[in-house]
């Protein structure tokens, strides 16, 4: 557990987050192993261990955020901030492709989060192919 994270405020975090990785929408189910708090700014940056502050994340998505707070709009090619699940909208920032196995930023920030989290990496987009035809991944039903 992070540190200055009681147990009491993961719990609050992940009902909040629906045991779903605040970024890429994967449910601690289909990841097949815990998913971990993420403090959204980090500590090294200022962030602090609060509700605001903190979410749910997958292992890869947390890895390969690490300390980042911004990154470049593949698009524009801006530094813009990251994806702050607590502050905005999920989905006035994403959406899932046609076949949902894709994630698509609407915005700077969600296009710069997808590609410094590498949320569109061939082996899960391969795994959502199977979580979509299993029925476990529900891109249409109002959760992502």
């Amino acid at each position: 557990m992070p540190v200055g994270v009681s147990e009491q405020l993961r719990i609050i975090v992940s009902q909040a987050d629906r045991n779903r990785c605040a970024y890429c929408q994967t449910s601690e189910a289909n990841a097949g192993i815990p998913l971990t708090i993420d403090h959204i700014r980090p500590i090294s940056k200022g962030g602090e261990a609060s509700f605001e502050n903190l979410c749910m994340a997958c292992r890869p998505c947390n890895e390969f955020k690490a300390t980042m707070i911004e990154a470049e709009d593949p698009l524009t090619g801006e530094t813009v901030p990251l994806f702050d699940p607590r502050s905005q909208s999920w989905t006035e920032h994403f959406r899932w492709s046609a076949d949902a196995t894709r994630l698509e930023g609407l915005t700077a920030s969600g296009r710069a989060t997808i590609v410094a989290l590498r949320i569109n990496r061939e082996s899960v987009l391969a795994a959502r192919a199977r979580w979509v035809l299993g029925g476990w991944h529900r891109s249409i039903d109002g959760w992502g």
